[in-house]
Parts: C-alpha cells; sequence; structure tokens
C-alpha cells in the first residue's frame, strides 16, 4: 500500500467530465401541440408512475398532461380541461401522501367567455396517476386585472399535524409589464388542508416588492419545499437576489420580512443566451426528508453569470439550521470557464439524500448547439459529478420559446429528468431512463478481483486526459480524488457506490498547470496514492 502522507484541503474541485455518448435511454414524452416548460413527478409509492405536464399551444387548453405506468418507456398524453377557468400553462406537477397527483397551473379568468387577465391559479387534481382529471380549484377570487403567473406548490409529505397539506405561492404584477413606477409585483401565498377542494385567502409573503417588467428587478419564480418538522420554505428572485422566508405553522404565518439568501445576482436572474429567446436563473429550494445525515439540510441552486456574460454556470449553497445562515457558493458545473449551462433544475432523492439537478449545457461547443446533462451530489453538495444524458445535441435557434425551466424527479435511485428539445423550429419534450447512475466511471472487467488495487495512470506523462484504472474486491464508497504537489485537493473524481470489480476513470487537466499531482483511492478502510504529471 502506498501511504505517501500530504496535507489535504477541504476545498474541492471538480473534474471536467469528458464528451462522451449519453449512456441512458432517450424516451420520447410527446412532440405534439409545441409542448415546453416541463414539470415531472413520480409517486414514491408507485415509482413507476409518472405524471408531467407542459405549456401546449392549443384553443382549448394550454396545459398538457403526460403519463406513464411503466416507469417512463411509454407516455399517453391529454390536455388539461376546466369550466372552472382556462388552462393556461406554466404547469407544476406534485403528488401526496395518497398517491394523488396535482396540477398547478395559470388560468385567465371565465372559460365563457374568457377574460385575458391572469387572475388567478388553478390547481386540478388525478386520483388515477394522471389518467384523468377533475375540474379543479381556482386559488384566489378575480383581482380586478391584477395580473397572477409563475407559480409552484408542494406537499407536506412527513408532519404529523401539517402532513398533506398542499401549499402554492406565486407572483402577483400590478399591471404586467408595466412601466409605471406605481405598479408593483409581490409573492403571494395560499394553502389547502382538504386536498384541495378549498384554499385559504392568498396572503402576501414578501416585503421588499419589484417593478412589473418581468425583468431582474421583478420579484419573481417563487419555489417552496416543507421540511420533516413541518416549516414551510419559500425563495423567490429580486432585485436584491434570492430572497428567503418560512413559515412554522403549517403556512398560517411567516417572517415579518423575507432574509437574503444570496445576495444580488451578478447581471440578473434575467440574462442573455445565444440561441434562447428567453432565459433566467430563477432559484430551486429542497430540503432532506431522508433518514441519512442531511436530514433537514436546505438547498438552493440556481444559474447566473457572475463570471461574465459568456460564462453561464449552475450554482448551490445550503442552509443546516433552517435558513437562519447559508454556506459558501459551490458549482454544480465541473467544466472549464467560458461556456454555459443554464435552466437548471434539482431535486432530492428522499430515499438517499442524493441531490440531482438537469440543465442544458454547452461545454462541448463554441456555438449553439445544446446538450442535456445532469449532475449528482452524494455528500451534502459538496462534490459533484456530471454526465450528458441526452442520444443527441441540438441547435437552439431563438425564435422556439423552450420554456423557463426543466424538470427532474428521484426515488430510491431512479431518476427521471424532463426537458424541451427544438429542431427547426418545432419542440418537443422528452425524458431520459436512469434506474441506476455511475458518474464518470466505467466498468471494464466483471470478474472480482481478490484484493483492492489503484494502478499506474496510463499514458504518464500526459496532455491533457489520463485514464485511472482501480479494483475492487468488495463493493463500497469510492472516492478518488487528485491533489496538486502542495497537498491541496485539486479534483474529485469519483464519489460513488461501486460493486466489486475492475474499473477505470478519467482526468482531463485541460484546466490545470502543468506539474506533479497525487491520486488516491478511498474504499472502505483501505486506501493508495499513486504519483502522475501533467506536462503542456
Amino acid at each position: 500500500m502506498k501511504t505517501k502522507i500530504f496535507r489535504i484541503s477541504v476545498i474541492a474541485f471538480l473534474l471536467y467530465s469528458c464528451n462522451l455518448p449519453a449512456q441512458f435511454t432517450n424516451v420520447l414524452i410527446n412532440s405534439s401541440q409545441s409542448p415546453n416548460e416541463t414539470s415531472i413527478m413520480l409517486d414514491p409509492k408507485h415509482t413507476n408512475v409518472i405524471v408531467a405536464g407542459a405549456n401546449t399551444v392549443s384553443t382549448a387548453s394550454w396545459s398538457g398532461y403526460y403519463y406513464t405506468t411503466n416507469g417512463g418507456l411509454n407516455w399517453t398524453s391529454g390536455m388539461i380541461a376546466s369550466t372552472e377557468a382556462f388552462p393556461s400553462g406554466d404547469p407544476v406537477i406534485f403528488v401526496d401522501t395518497l398517491g394523488h397527483f396535482y396540477y398547478l397551473q395559470n388560468c385567465n379568468g371565465y372559460s365563457n367567455p374568457p377574460n385575458q387577465n391572469y387572475d388567478r391559479m388553478l390547481i386540478c387534481k388525478s386520483t388515477n396517476g394522471g389518467m384523468s382529471w377533475n375540474n379543479g380549484t381556482s386559488i384566489g377570487t378575480v383581482t380586478n386585472g391584477k395580473f397572477q403567473d409563475k407559480p409552484w406548490g408542494c406537499v407536506d409529505m412527513t408532519h404529523s399535524s401539517y402532513g398533506n397539506n398542499i401549499y402554492t405561492a406565486w407572483t402577483q404584477f400590478d399591471n404586467y409589464y408595466s412601466s409605471n413606477p406605481l405598479d408593483s409585483s409581490i409573492i403571494r401565498f395560499s394553502r389547502s388542508t382538504n386536498g384541495g377542494v378549498s384554499f385559504s385567502e392568498p396572503i402576501r409573503i414578501n416585503r421588499y416588492a419589484g417593478n412589473c417588467r418581468d425583468s431582474s428587478l421583478t420579484v419573481e419564480g417563487t419555489m417552496l419545499c416543507a421540511g420533516p418538522d413541518g416549516t414551510v420554505y419559500a425563495v423567490w428572485a429580486g432585485p436584491l437576489g434570492i430572497l428567503f422566508n418560512k413559515s412554522t405553522d403549517g403556512g398560517v404565518t411567516w417572517m415579518q420580512t423575507e432574509t437574503i439568501a444570496v445576495p444580488a445576482y451578478p447581471g440578473g436572474w434575467a440574462y442573455n443566451i445565444n440561441g434562447i429567446m428567453r432565459c433566467n436563473g430563477l432559484p430551486v429550494i429542497a430540503c432532506d426528508l431522508s433518514n441519512g445525515p442531511g436530514r433537514g439540510n436546505l438547498y438552493i441552486n440556481w444559474s447566473d453569470q457572475r463570471n461574465g456574460p459568456a460564462d453561464t454556470d449552475v450554482w448551490l449553497v445550503k442552509s443546516t439550521n433552517g435558513g437562519a445562515s447559508w454556506s459558501t457558493i459551490k458549482r454544480v458545473n465541473n467544466d472549464p470557464p467560458g461556456r454555459h449551462q443554464f435552466l437548471n433544475w434539482m431535486c432530492i432523492d428522499q430515499v438517499t439524500g442524493y441531490l440531482y439537478f438537469v440543465y442544458y449545457d454547452r461545454r462541448n461547443f463554441t456555438n449553439n448547439t445544446t446538450d442535456v446533462y445532469l449532475a449528482r451530489s452524494t455528500d451534502g453538495g459538496q462534490t459533484f459529478g456530471n454526465v450528458k444524458i441526452n442520444s443527441t445535441s441540438f441547435v437552439l435557434t431563438g425564435y422556439v420559446f423552450i420554456g423557463d425551466y426543466n424538470g427532474i424527479t428521484a426515488h430510491n435511485n431512479k431518476v427521471r429528468p424532463i426537458w424541451t428539445r427544438a429542431e427547426g423550429g418545432n419542440t418537443s419534450i422528452w425524458t431520459a431512463i436512469i434506474d441506476s447512475l455511475t458518474i464518470d466511471v466505467r466498468r471494464i472487467n466483471e470478474s472480482v478481483p481478490s484484493s483492492y488495487s489503484l494502478h499506474q495512470n496510463y499514458p504518464n506523462p500526459f496532455n491533457p486526459v489520463t485514464t485511472i484504472k482501480f479494483e475492487l474486491s468488495k463493493p463500497g464508497n469510492v472516492i478518488i480524488k487528485v491533489y496538486n504537489i502542495s497537498g491541496k485537493e485539486t479534483a474529485s473524481l469519483v464519489n460513488d457506490k461501486l460493486s466489486a470489480g475492475v474499473y477505470e476513470t478519467k482526468w482531463d487537466a485541460a484546466n490545470y498547470p502543468s506539474g506533479v499531482y497525487f491520486y488516491r483511492l478511498f474504499v472502505n478502510e483501505y486506501y493508495e496514492t499513486r504519483k502522475m504529471m501533467v506536462i503542456k
């Protein structure tokens, strides 16, 4: 065993993923009626039952629904219909503890005749896995022309008193896209304690208003989640940055003023990406409900251009004390600077506590050609593996709207992302079948070695990519890290649970200087270290 001792830094820098072909089956969910801006949720009790939603273009409804009973291999589609109000898109899909699905969306007035003001939210319910939906319940009353937009919703899945409560929030504009300084945008909240039959009168939960221009100076993009102790958490974007509020009594009362979880977005939450009609970095919040070491942790995920307009990145912060304080910012995408990652979404596998992210990615291109990547963290947001999940790349042309976000859902290592693809002016929505996930690691031999072993990398010296082979005689949580000559951690190559076998991974040092580096294998009680050299 190699036992060279050197100082280990706590700062982790991430490996740039190689442009490998997608290793997951891609499934077309739907391509009719110009679908975009997706949402997806699986039933934790029946994980083959998955429901999705998307904006659509139709005279009958702007809200499309899609369901599968075989884990995403085949999908059936339909359109939300309601005499309560006109279904107008911005879909949000979530599920309660009974396996009932909810479809929250904008609506614009009574359907006969239609009132073209978005004056409330509409939520429809399915008790049969998304196959059919009720007429729906409107949230809020007609507000004399005020514009309600961009909702989100969630269910308390765990608390003894608040369990199965439904929570919703959205942005209210005095007058959408108005330049009048007297017009403002605020965040409204409503809840249901009876399975969506009725909702409370909406209340305002923010103090700092924004303008009505649907821009970085607007408060927008509200996202909710519930913690294991019944606390309801909310975040949204605004001129001050990412703002945070919470309720400790099931949404009845909230902190009198929101706090700033992440200071002002450099360049704002609405930014430009070539080929995108509209792009933003609105925040996502999730709470760990697993029984693992991260239970109760809060995570906020977003994207911005803090490193300049030529470099968009996906970010994460964490709170271990209910939002009283937040960690330093971590970058989720692990490519070198100078490329774009955007329109991200995040979820937590509430069995394992793993964090999953999906986003568009241009690390492999200098033009508008785009891939879809998935990132995962198995250590509470300290390190991230990245992997390409789309089978073929596509070019975004700028005149097709693909939505303001994508979606992802996960439970017990079954992961289903959803995204919009654009080709030739047409859009379609897709998922990938991910039932097991090993990122940046390839098993090369099915035999079971008699001992643990870390091989010398090859080639060595190298520029810029090298291969590292290792052998596992027993299954375990495998960690491989790279350190520079001073002992500072430079890259995290592997952090995964692997079965016994022979594996290899790669390190791309294109973004690192020439010099001597050390790489170390940790598995169970075993560790081994070897030396390698980058020469440019």
